[in-house]
């Protein structure tokens, strides 16, 4: 790659980056203009929509985190047997769509519920705490895989220098855990509490008479096409999402690249593989219940197992959509690996003085909720070529789910060895051959991870492609909300479980080459 290539290169991501990003997003703040902004926050549907949002979303935070650290505690502080099926079992949910969870409590919770049946519950699934209980299913994976990666690369020297020294527990707890987590759990308590408040799935399921503010733009924008308050709220969700794009850059910035920490020993203690077993029978509750659900004639009417409902949906088109969704899925993953492995080389490895620009451009759609990305897409590309296509379905998702592979990408890049290059150069070796025969057998298992990262939401996201998709182009789990105002829960079971299984089909088999290619190396 000779030195006028990484720039001619860098611009042109660059300008991908305006056009596919940050043009979509200035249409929509754009539209404001055009909006009575005034009368849309001042009146009563948005007000509880926002109160409702606010509350549930600190509520669900709030558990989510705390749940979230009792199980990253127990697999990286203490002696737990099953460690890998636990911590796969713990992402389990992050593998279907948002609304799915909500469906789950359905099944479970609901008037004709199994659990309900089964106790003689009389209570409702609808309102407050069902949005508080699927938000914590669908939220507390990310903020496990978060805090457990923290949790793990904690050096264990300075408690064991402060035992050394008489230091009591409490005061260990207080002058070294407590400054080593601050910054980073205000960073994961805003991303997880950004990822509920902008979720629509949950409330549309289980919301009741309690709607929150992504369902009311959902509803203005698709059923009654009033692009105006829709940006209006698209607006308002940006909010937290920026303060969590700014605390994540900020941590961020101060990460070493070249420490090793001492391990932890592992302490005994039953505690830890009760709580693990205890989450993992809730993870794997809703799943039986969609399994239930799906091999039954009519739930609770006619228990008898039959393909039935299997055969029904697919009549419905079912597969159809399922290779939309896998073509879709393919795509992404293969344009996205490859986009965020260029922009992460550019960004990290080369001099280009428009990389810092290209980074922030490459991190930028953390801010941008999905929902809000699609609305963006939705008026500025309506009436255009684009306007129902794959492209614009595949483009959309691409944005959506780009900064976190880059970002895994970029944190790679930085630990190989920055001389590569120049070594190169010296033996004659241009940059092509030290990244196709150095630097991309270095990354692979980043490489994979990404490829995984790009397929897994791409199937399972309904955010932005619920704005954009037709009849003709639309994913297998836009089903999910069209069966749901059929009142077709058991379609619903089914497709859920496909998009589960194809996931977690690919995550096993991911991680089985990327294990044997480690071997290997």
């Amino acid at each position: 790659m000779k030195s006028k290539q990484p720039k001619a290169l860098t611009w042109l991501l660059i300008i991908f980056f305006l056009f596919s990003v940050v043009i979509p997003l200035g249409r929509m703040l754009a539209y404001l203009f055009e909006t009575d902004v005034v009368s849309v926050v001042s009146s009563g549907r948005f007000m509880t929509g926002l109160v409702n949002s606010l509350t549930t979303s600190l509520t669900a935070t709030l558990i989510s985190v705390i749940l979230a650290a009792v199980l990253a505690w127990s697999l990286e502080r203490l002696q737990v047997k099953g460690k890998a099926v636990f911590a796969f079992l713990f992402i389990v949910p992050m593998l279907i769509p948002s609304i799915s969870h909500g469906t789950g409590l359905v099944i479970l919770l609901g008037r004709n519920g199994i659990i309900t049946n089964l106790l003689h519950l009389d209570f409702s699934i609808y309102g407050f705490w069902g949005i508080v209980l699927g938000s914590v299913m669908y939220s507390f994976p990310v903020a496990f895989l978060m805090l457990s990666d923290i949790l793990r690369y904690e050096d264990s020297t300075p408690y064991e220098a402060a035992s050394v020294l008489g230091i009591p527990k409490r005061k260990q707890f207080q002058s070294i855990f407590v400054p080593f987590i601050r910054k980073p759990l205000i960073s994961i308590i805003f991303a997880v509490f950004t990822l509920i408040i902008t979720d629509y799935g949950v409330p549309l399921m289980v919301g009741g008479q309690c709607t929150t503010l992504p369902v009311v733009m959902y509803q203005d924008v698709i059923g009654m096409l009033d692009f105006g308050k829709g940006s209006v709220i698209g607006v308002v969700l940006l909010v937290p999402a920026f303060i969590a794009f700014v605390l994540d850059s900020m941590n961020r910035d101060h990460a070493s690249l070249n420490f090793t920490p001492r391990q932890f020993e592992k302490k005994k203690s039953p505690v830890g593989m009760v709580a693990c077993i205890i989450a993992s029978i809730l993870i794997l509750l809703p799943i039986a219940a969609f399994l239930v659900i799906s091999l039954v004639k009519k739930y609770p009417i006619d228990m008898t197992l039959t393909w039935f409902n299997v055969m029904k949906t697919f009549q419905q088109h079912a597969g159809r959509y399922l290779l939309n969704s896998l073509l879709i899925s393919l795509i992404v993953s293969a344009v996205g690996v490859t986009a965020a492995f260029a922009s992460a080389y550019l960004s990290v490895r080369t001099n280009v003085k428009q990389a810092r620009i290209l980074h922030l451009l490459s991190i930028i759609s953390l801010s941008i909720p999905g929902i809000v990305l699609g609305l963006s897409y939705v008026l500025l590309f309506k009436g255009t070529f684009l306007s129902g296509t794959f492209a614009i379905i595949i483009l959309a998702n691409l944005m959506h789910f780009f900064s976190s592979p880059y970002l895994m990408m970029y944190n790679t890049l930085g630990k190989i060895n920055p001389n590569l290059e120049d070594v190169g150069e010296t033996l004659g070796l241009g940059r092509t051959a030290i990244i196709r025969d150095v630097i991309i057998p270095q990354s692979f298992g980043t490489i994979l991870e990404m490829a995984v990262y790009f397929f897994v939401n791409s199937m399972m996201t309904i955010s932005a492609v619920s704005f954009l998709s037709t009849y003709r182009t639309q994913p297998l789990a836009l089903m999910i909300p069209m069966f749901e105002g059929q009142m077709q829960i058991e379609c619903i079971g089914v497709v859920s479980l496909i998009i589960l299984i194809i996931n977690v089909l690919l995550k096993l088999l991911i991680s089985t080459v990327s294990t044997k290619k480690r071997r290997d190396f």
